[in-house]
């Protein structure tokens, strides 16, 4: 084999249509963008969701729902998966960047711990918030919740 022997593979290349090139082409006159109007002409763009001058469906179609602006948005841990992390890594207080390290949640996430599980290690745990029931188990097991700042 030597490169002057190499070919593309079959299907795989094709030639390109060459429009307005005459009418010996098969591709001259209108170039194959019918006739006229604003797509056959030069520089023609238009805008997104643009449907010919036709009622677009964003305007066609009725709002509905409520998106709170001022929503915090948390990652859920639960009790039990704090009681593995401290099992794991042999420590009794997890902070946010223990839990975030161990890969429970994000870089950005805020974190707040829920009731759901059981807990049987005295850890003192920091985090974005808690619910009431993981308060009560974190304490009921020797524990301390400290909300982070």
């Amino acid at each position: 084999m030597k490169l002057n022997n190499l070919t593309p593979a079959v299907g795989s290349t094709h030639t390109s249509k060459r429009v307005g090139r005459g009418q010996g082409s098969g591709k001259g006159g209108t170039s194959t963008r019918g006739t006229k109007g604003a797509q056959a002409r030069a520089g023609y763009s238009h805008k997104i969701g643009f449907e010919g001058g036709q009622m677009p469906i964003q305007r066609l179609l009725p709002k509905f729902g409520f998106k709170n602006p001022t929503r915090v948005e948390y990652q859920a841990i639960n009790v039990s998966t704090l009681d593995a992390i401290a099992e794991k890594f042999g420590i009794n207080e997890i902070s946010v960047n223990d839990i975030k390290a161990a890969g429970f949640a994000g870089k950005t996430d805020l974190i707040k711990v829920l009731g759901n599980g059981e807990i049987k290690t005295a850890v003192t745990v920091t985090a974005d918030a808690f619910s009431k029931s993981a308060i009560a188990k974190i304490e009921a097991a020797g524990g301390k919740a400290v909300v982070a700042e």
